[in-house]
């Protein structure tokens, strides 16, 4: 399938290329298409759409993204089943839902449009870029202030620890999931497709949901628990991803103090019981880092 010719679609002023022709008449109608986002392995492509002033973000399955290799009808059942995920973790620091509907051929998810940029725009600055170029996201934000980033980390804690106290475990989240809005200085979580209800268990093995660099050695492993203390080593990863060298846990490549340091290295344990046991309590060491 993705040795033949791409599909080129234009729609207002923005192009996209896809694997075969996919009818789209239905998005046509919500409004302007003014940016589109279909360079994701998951099967979803996303749009930005303007109607009147007011902007929205829509998440779609069911067409073939050039970067997908999977079924369209898994992606559609995937999405249709991340969708009560953004009733019930509901909260100011996640994108909030809208809408969700069938279409003809596939499944739409409707977001209120959040101007941030992704931490992550692969599709804009792979590789080394990601990390140098002056336009990159990633590369935007780790030149903030510290205190900026500080800011940004609580917003991502704040929010995973109503997900625990929700009874839910997060599942391939990292700086993918984050949108930054450099204009107000405000962070979002915009993705929360796969999280699970807790405990939940390693099914897929290796090849399980996430990015290499935030997934805990229990997300490699087939059969392991996936639980609050799963969840303390990603966000500690994101902590070495935000404020240090990444998967180089090194504190010469750390850029806070010395006790939010040692927090984060507990957190990023191998070993599952020498983290903390929960994020309230990975939480409460964090924010006596952040104020010693």
């Amino acid at each position: 399938m993705m040795n033949q010719q791409p599909v080129t679609y234009t729609m207002d002023k923005v192009s996209f290329e896809l694997q075969q022709p996919h009818d789209f008449t239905w998005l046509q109608s919500l409004g302007t298409v003014f940016c589109a986002f279909g360079q994701q392995d998951s099967g979803n492509i996303s749009f930005g759409i303007e109607n009147n002033g007011t902007k929205i973000f829509v998440k779609y399955a069911g067409c073939r993204p050039m970067s997908f290799s999977g079924n369209p009808i898994d992606a559609i059942n995937r999405l249709r089943a991340a969708m009560p995920l953004y009733t019930i973790l509901e909260n100011a620091n996640l994108i909030k839902l809208l809408d969700h509907y069938e279409t003809g051929n596939g499944y739409a998810a409707i977001f209120e449009w959040f101007p941030g940029e992704c931490l992550h725009s692969h599709w804009l600055f792979a590789g080394i870029a990601k990390h140098t170029h002056p336009d990159s996201p990633f590369y935007k934000f780790k030149q903030l202030p510290i205190a900026k980033r500080l800011q940004s980390l609580n917003t991502i804690y704040e929010f995973h620890e109503y997900v625990e106290a929700s009874g839910y475990v997060a599942v391939d989240f990292y700086d993918g999931s984050l949108l930054y809005d450099f204009s107000m200085d405000e962070m979002k979580i915009c993705d929360i497709d796969f999280y699970r209800p807790a405990p939940s268990v390693n099914d897929m093995g290796e090849g399980f949901w996430g990015a290499t660099r935030s997934k805990s050695p229990e997300e490699f492993t087939l059969g392991a628990p996936l639980d609050a203390r799963t969840n303390v080593f990603t966000m500690g990863a994101i902590a070495f991803g935000l404020l240090g060298g990444e998967m180089d846990h090194s504190f010469s490549q750390w850029e806070g103090n010395r006790s939010l340091y040692e927090v984060a290295l507990r957190a990023v344990s191998r070993d599952r019981e020498l983290r903390y046991p929960t994020i309230q309590a990975f939480k409460q060491a964090w924010d006596a880092g952040v104020n010693s």
